[in-house]
């Protein structure tokens, strides 16, 4: 799974959900992409199941890009543990996808391949989104 290989904190604040995405809204490095159509966070999880089932479908045909990374950190405290006593320790990364932005690349694969991939990946994701091409 995705995380950061070194962060200059453990434990970060909890992050806003809103606006549009000003960047990672075109397709640079495929031919196809995957867009987002609204605002969540996308856990590592979920981004290296979408990147298996690409993968896997394309077999040894296509490239793929991830265009997202699970920078920050969330926390979490165990079951029926009393209030107080400080922040949680980290329990997983996220991504956070605003909407424009694309999270998938593939190039070297047909049109029809290429939508029916990125529609696949789309079912491992928790945010609707759509195919695009560069």
């Amino acid at each position: 799974m995705l995380m950061p290989k070194k962060t200059k904190w453990r434990k970060m604040h909890k992050l806003r959900r809103g606006g549009k995405a000003s960047r990672m809204v075109d397709v640079s490095f495929g031919e196809y992409g995957l867009k987002s159509l609204e605002a969540c966070w996308v856990t590592s999880r979920q981004i290296e199941a979408a990147r298996k089932v690409l993968t896997r479908y394309i077999k040894k045909s296509g490239k793929v890009w991830i265009r997202i990374f699970p920078h920050k950190s969330v926390t979490a405290k165990g079951g029926e543990i009393p209030m107080g006593k400080g922040k949680g320790a980290v329990d997983h990364y996220i991504a956070a996808v605003k909407p424009g932005m694309v999270m998938f690349e593939i190039a070297g694969v047909t049109e029809t391949e290429a939508k029916e991939a990125m529609k696949m990946a789309g079912y491992k994701l928790p945010v609707k989104c759509k195919f695009v091409t560069k």
